[in-house]
């Protein structure tokens, strides 16, 4: 790989993803030093987090190295499309407007709701008994 990279933050519930793009690439996708199939094994999660990519037709153009912690599998997925999101718009400004359109440059800022005392959940209080 070569010492040229366009690096991409993204974040989505506790999950935070840094992605970085290297132009002339195969095509290669690495999250946290494996394959990145192996990674996420789930049927259809690979292809969510290349759309932006795909969208706009370079998904063999770059070789990709991934490094996400925290949160789930959804968590994770949704963080490395928008670093790739974030990333492709460094490489090409005129890009923005394409990937903005799709969503893509979006956060998704729900997380989950803290738990409050006296209830079984955030919301669900415990069932009423009139004996």
């Amino acid at each position: 790989m070569s010492a040229q990279y366009y690096e991409g933050i993204g974040r989505r519930k506790s999950a935070s993803a840094r992605v970085r793009l290297f132009p002339g690439g195969t095509g290669q996708v690495t999250i946290n030093d494996k394959d990145g199939v192996e990674y996420l094994p789930r049927l259809g999660d690979f292809d969510i987090f290349m759309k932006p990519l795909s969208h706009i037709g370079q998904e063999k153009s770059y070789d990709i190295t991934i490094h996400v912690n925290g949160g789930g599998i959804s968590g994770q997925r949704d963080a490395i499309l928008l670093g790739i999101a974030r990333a492709l718009e460094k490489i090409d400004p005129d890009l923005r407007g394409t990937l903005k359109g799709e969503g893509f440059l979006s956060r998704d800022a729900r997380v989950k709701e803290r738990k409050k005392p006296g209830l079984k959940r955030a919301r669900k209080a415990p069932t009423y008994t009139k004996r």
